[in-house]
């Protein structure tokens, strides 16, 4: 099961077309309290989460997730340039990858594939 945080219903819809079409089960939220809400009732294995949210941190969803579902990693996405150094690394122990959001659907697909096989 995979997590989109995303306050972009656009993006987030469109990067869960592409994931379902893989047969992944997908649920989104766009903002903290919803995407806190759905780690308490659902586990995930993949979480991919915007690192810049309208309402709410990312960073919060984030130790959240790494506090209640240990094993699920996060793939975290951003359109700015915070972060960019790798440092998102050190501070989030549940971060396996760090993409763009301009990244295509299909390559975020694929990353993940490979972190849902991981956990299989």
């Amino acid at each position: 099961m995979v997590l989109i945080v995303e306050s972009n219903s656009a993006l987030a819809l469109l990067w869960q077309r592409h994931l379902e079409r893989l047969g992944h089960v997908v649920r989104i939220a766009d903002d903290e309290d919803h995407a806190l809400g759905l780690l308490r009732e659902v586990e995930f294995d993949i979480i991919i989460l915007d690192l810049v949210l309208e309402n709410g941190s990312a960073l919060s969803i984030s130790d959240f997730a790494n506090y209640r579902q240990p094993e699920a990693r996060v793939i975290f996405v951003t359109n700015s340039s915070f972060f960019s150094d790798g440092s998102i690394f050190r501070h989030c122990a549940n971060a396996c990858a760090f993409m763009t959001t301009a990244t295509a659907p299909d390559d975020l697909a694929a990353m993940v594939e490979h972190y849902s096989a991981m956990r299989a």
